[in-house]
Order: structure tokens, then sequence, then C-alpha cells
């Protein structure tokens, strides 16, 4: 512990005290009910919903993962998350106000609202369980293991005593989780994110002005231009260990056209869904639901992944050394060996807030599906606004412990990780489809969950003998498996019995939606066309990837490229603003 100083522990005991107390001050309170634990009431204002999205995000270990990613590919080697912004600014443009308008409190509940029959019934309790513990516990896991590894490094301690100090600091959270609601822990992440950003600015200057580093002008000369190439190359595809990112055509084909709207795996749920969905759902209006997902998405990948790029390309002048495998520590090693008293305790304070606000909100939402849609649904459907909200508190202390389990199984929490996003391929349409086109019904998404897990298996196991392995590092065991579930599932929605007329009906009355409902269309209403939304989804879209290089361009010094980034995001801003004037987006009224 002695790489601390006794200002440094004032400073993370200062933030903790200051961390719990913003949670409780703002619980959410038994009289609110459900709503007002697990959604604030619905009144977040878009700023609030919108950092506590990107603070959530905004993990233990994201920037340890950007440090390696930079140490094997350079720059380029972000675009095996830049890729999602296409799929996220989908979810802002065309399904965020949705969300909004349905006033449910879980996403699992829109099953209900949107299907008929035993089936929906089914499907919805089988997901609680499925995503609110199973997955949950996964990705706590996940995070958990970050922290641990952060630990052991920063403070040179063994695995089982950062493993208890874990747990402890998951303790902390689940206490304070199961107390405050949504509310508290919005608030919360909207102080957490400032800290936790600002330190990974302050860990950027730092580095990057040692003499050792030089400055920027001394980065690029230090280190070969291919580190600072923006984008990917296509080529065989040959994946080589370190370099410039490279991509094959199949699986180029594969992250461009297919993976952003056609897997689903958690933090990339076509349509929205998990804590997405949440904050939107907990956003004051539509027009709030649309600005704090929008937000999230030039926040996520234009702001923050900058002073993360810098440390790790400085990381690879300060450690040269370093092993391939092991260079996702130099961002700690630098915020370690560099850092001053104070500032020191002021980052590792960040890492804690990027790990509380995770964990914070992964219980909290577990707990909604767990309370809302299995107890409430299914056990105690009679029950009192107090009764299910100390259900809800409850439930979060449990995941808790079952989290800890699952965290002391890292490696068996691996294997599950890539079985759960490898059984996700395929599924993304019909999430999407469900709102706009009124033939899929629960069969159509119960055969997507199902048909990838069958193609998993065979393409794994009986099928893997019968493929090269260049079928494999093309993506196209995920191509394959994509292809398989759409065939399944339109099959299935064609040849099962449609959703309830009435359940339709009801649901197009309350939501709205556009796209093929023309069956229920109320009599002389004329048909609303998606064009002003494709639009607007375009140029937001133009606007992430032309500011996120912008911002880029200037802090490397290419201030020639930089100008025609910044004409791209203007013009962007200027598309963006007219179509989302030309359609309804910010219609609703009121604050």
């Amino acid at each position: 512990m002695e790489h601390l100083s006794t200002l440094d522990w004032w400073v993370v005991a200062f933030f903790m005290l200051l961390f719990v107390g913003l949670g409780l001050y703002f619980r959410g309170k038994p009289e609110g009910g459900l709503a007002g634990f697990f959604l604030g009431g619905r009144k977040l204002p878009w700023y609030i919903a919108g950092v506590s999205m990107v603070a959530t995000t905004f993990a233990a270990d994201t920037p340890l993962w950007v440090t390696e990613k930079i140490a094997q590919h350079g720059v380029s080697g972000n675009w095996l998350w830049w890729n999602m912004a296409i799929g996220g600014m989908l979810t802002t443009f065309f399904f965020a106000r949705l969300w909004r308008r349905a006033e449910i409190i879980t996403e699992l509940e829109m099953l209900e609202l949107r299907y008929s029959g035993p089936v929906a019934v089914f499907l919805r309790g089988l997901r609680s369980v499925y995503l609110g513990l199973f997955m949950n516990v996964v990705i706590i896991g996940w995070v958990n293991a970050a922290l641990i590894s952060i630990l052991e490094v920063f403070f040179e301690i063994p695995t089982d005593t950062a493993f208890w100090f874990c747990l402890a600091a998951m303790a902390l959270v689940a206490i304070y989780s199961s107390v405050a609601g949504l509310l508290g822990i919005a608030i919360t992440d909207f102080v957490q994110f400032i800290i936790a950003m600002s330190g990974s600015i302050i860990l950027a200057i730092v580095v990057i002005n040692l003499p050792e580093v030089g400055g920027i002008e001394g980065l690029k000369s230090q280190l070969p231009a291919w580190r600072l190439d923006f984008f990917p190359k296509i080529d065989s595809g040959s994946n080589l260990a370190v370099g410039t990112f490279s991509l094959s055509a199949g699986a180029f084909f594969s992250y461009i056209v297919l993976q952003w709207w056609a897997s689903w795996y958690p933090g990339n749920e076509p349509g929205g869904g998990g804590y997405i969905s949440q904050r939107m759902m907990s956003a004051k209006n539509e027009e709030h639901a649309v600005y704090s997902s929008l937000f999230f998405q030039i926040a996520h990948y234009c702001l923050r992944p900058w002073p993360w790029i810098l440390v790790g390309l400085a990381a690879l002048i300060l450690y040269p050394d370093l092993p391939l495998e092991e260079s996702r520590k130099g961002f700690v090693f630098a915020m370690r060996d560099y850092l001053p008293s104070g500032l020191k305790g002021l980052l590792f304070v960040g890492f804690l807030s990027a790990y509380m606000s995770t964990i914070s909100t992964q219980l909290n939402w577990g707990s909604s599906y767990l309370t809302n849609d299995l107890y409430r649904r299914f056990i105690s459907p009679d029950g009192s606004n107090t009764e299910y909200v100390w259900a809800g508190r409850i439930i979060t202390i449990l995941i808790m412990i079952v989290a800890m389990f699952s965290t002391a199984q890292i490696g068996m929490i691996d294997e599950a990780a890539q079985f759960l996003i490898a059984s996700g391929a395929g599924l993304g349409m019909v999430l999407i489809m469900r709102w706009y086109w009124w033939r899929i019904n629960a069969w159509s998404e119960l055969s997507a969950t199902l048909a990838p897990l069958f193609a998993w298996a065979l393409l794994k196991y009986p099928l893997r003998s019968y493929f090269p392995e260049e079928f494999y590092h093309q993506n196209g065991d995920f191509i394959a498996t994509v292809v398989f579930t759409t065939i399944v599932w339109l099959v299935v929605t064609f040849i099962s019995k449609p959703t309830d007329q009435e359940v339709l009906r009801q649901f197009y009355a309350k939501i709205r939606p556009q796209g093929f409902w023309k069956p229920f269309r109320i009599e002389g209403e004329a048909p609303r066309t998606t064009a002003n939304l494709f639009g607007a989804w375009l140029s937001g879209v133009a606007l992430v990837y032309s500011s996120l290089f912008t911002l880029g361009s200037w802090i490397l010094g290419e201030s020639s490229e930089a100008w025609i980034w910044s004409l791209g995001a203007i013009i962007s801003v200027l598309a963006l603003r007219f179509f989302m004037r030309r359609s309804d987006l910010i219609s609703s009224s009121g604050d």
C-alpha cells in the first residue's frame, strides 16, 4: 500500500464518503413504487440520464483494454468498438422515444405489451432469470476481475488479498445501491464520471509531457507511423499480433454491414435494451430520452477515448519491455509511477468511480428484472409498492452474493462470456423489427433466441472439421449463424399464429410506431415515413466519426486533416438539426 501517501488516502476516503452520501441523499422512496425505485420516478433530465449511461460503460477495465489494443494495433485497434456507433445511433433516433412512450418499468415488460399468449409469458420469465441473474453476474465477474488486476499491480499485493478488497468494494456499492435506487445511482454516476474522466485527462497530460516522452512531437517521433493510423486496413486478414488492425473482406463485412444490427450482447443491444433502455425510460419525456441517448453516443465515442489512447501510446515508450500479454498494465504502471501525491489518490478514486458506477447499475438493472418480471409477475402480483421496493432491495443484495461466487470462477466466466456473445448472433433484427412490423410475434423472438445457440453448437463441434480455420478467422461462423438464425425466425414467423389483434391494436395506439402497421392504423391516419429518421441516423453516425477524428487530429497536431474533419463535423451537425426538425423526434412537450 506504500504507493499511496497519507494525502492520497484522505482523498480516497473523502470521495468514498461523498459517493455513499449522494446515493443515500437522493435515494428512491418506497411510496414511488417500482417506477420510483428503478426509474427514478421518470424525471431524470437528459444530461443526468446521458452521463449515467457513459459512466456505466466506463468500467474499471475499459482504459486497460484500450491500452492493450493500442499495444497490439495502435489507434486503429479501437475499431473493435468504434464500429458499434452505427447501432448506437440507430437506438437514438429510432427507439429512444418509443421506450419512453411505452411507460414500462423494464424492457421485459414490453414482451407482454407487444405479444400475446403463454409463450410471451414464458419468454418474460425466462429472460428475467437469464439476464437479471446469469448474464448479470457474468458481467459483474468481468468488472471485478479487472479491479482485482488493478489492485494487484497498483499495490503489488497477492491476488487473494486483491480479491477480498474487491469484494469489500462491491459490498459497499450493493449497500448504497439497494437503498438509493436509480435516482441516487444516476446522481452518483454523474459525479463519479466527472472524477474518472478528469483523472484520465490529468494522467494523459502528465505522461505526455514527461521528458521520456517529450510531448506530442516526441511521442510521434518515437513511435512508428502505423501506431497513429486512425483506420484499419483491408487485406487477407492475417490477424498479426502486432501491427495496424487488419480485417479480411469477410470480417470487414461482418463489422460494418452485419454486426451492429444482427448481434446481441451486453452493451450492444439492437433497438436498445439493458441499462440503456432503463435510462431512456427514466427520462422526463421523449425529447429528453432522445437527447440523453444522443449525448451518450457522442461522449462515449468522441470525448472519452483520447485520454486513454494517449496514455496507451505513452506507455509503449515508458515501458518498452512490457510483454504484449501484459500490455494492459501499462496504464496502471503510468498512474502508479508518475503521478504526484494527491493526484495519484484522485486517479485511484477515478478507477474506483468507474468500477462503482458500473456495478451499481448492474445490480440495480438486474434487480429490476428479477423484481418486476419474476417476483411481481409470478410470485406476488397483488403486493404493495412498499413490498416491491423492499423486494428489490433484498434481491440487489442477493445478486451481489451470487456475484461474489462468480468472481471466484474467473476462468469459467471467460468461457461463459464467449458463449453468450456467440449465442446472440442473428437475434438483433427481431429486436428491431418487433417495433416496426406487426407480424413479428413471441415465437419469432423465442426462435431467434434459440437458433443461434443451435448454430453455435454445430459450428463449434460436429461441423468444425468441415471448415478451414480461415473460415473462422474471417468471421464466417458469425455470418453463417446470422443467416441461419434469420431464416429460422422468418419461417417461424410466417407459420405461427400472429399476435392477438386486440393486443396489437392497443400496442399501436399506445406506441404509435412507424413502419409496417397498416392494418392497425386509425381510420384517416396518414402513413408516416421513416425517411427523416434515416437522415437523422446517418447524420448522427457521420457526426460521431467526424468529431472523433477531428479531436484526434487536433491532439496529434495534424492540422490539415483536423480542418477537413472539422468541416465534416459542421456539415453533420447542420444535417442532423435539419432532419430532427423535420421528424417528430422532439415533438413531446414539457420539460
